[in-house]
């Protein structure tokens, strides 16, 4: 599935990845500290997400329920894919090597990376 969410959609996801099924009243209760966001830009950015595929929704009682359709993993993979062919030409080694000139690597950064690399090489 090819999915892009915006920084605004990523909010929305996050807090249904957290605690879905929620309804309208309680996302837009949730974000809305962290937003200013009212009930109507919460009603625009499901309709978004739903066009998407990204949630859907049930009916219980007299609310709408919304879910998740996709995971917070597959939606962290499509965007760390879709982000690396925009910025990198889809070349990890590319940005690795951005980010060790900019000295943006703590040592935990490159003892985890050394361990992801070590894994990968036994599954070979």
């Amino acid at each position: 599935m090819k999915l892009s969410l915006s920084n605004m959609e990523w909010k929305l996801m996050n807090r249904l990845w957290d605690g879905a099924p929620m309804t309208l009243m309680e996302l837009t209760h949730a974000l809305e500290q962290e937003t200013g966001w009212t009930k109507h830009t919460v009603i625009t950015m499901l309709g978004r997400l739903e066009s998407k595929g990204a949630v859907r929704w049930e009916q219980t009682g007299g609310a709408r329920s919304y879910l998740p359709v996709v995971s917070r993993a597959d939606a962290q993979r499509e965007e760390t894919a879709g982000f690396l062919e925009r910025v990198y030409g889809g070349r990890l080694g590319l940005m690795m090597s951005a980010l060790a000139d900019a000295h943006a690597l703590t040592s935990e950064d490159i003892a985890e990376l050394s361990e992801i690399l070590r894994r990968a090489g036994e599954e070979k």
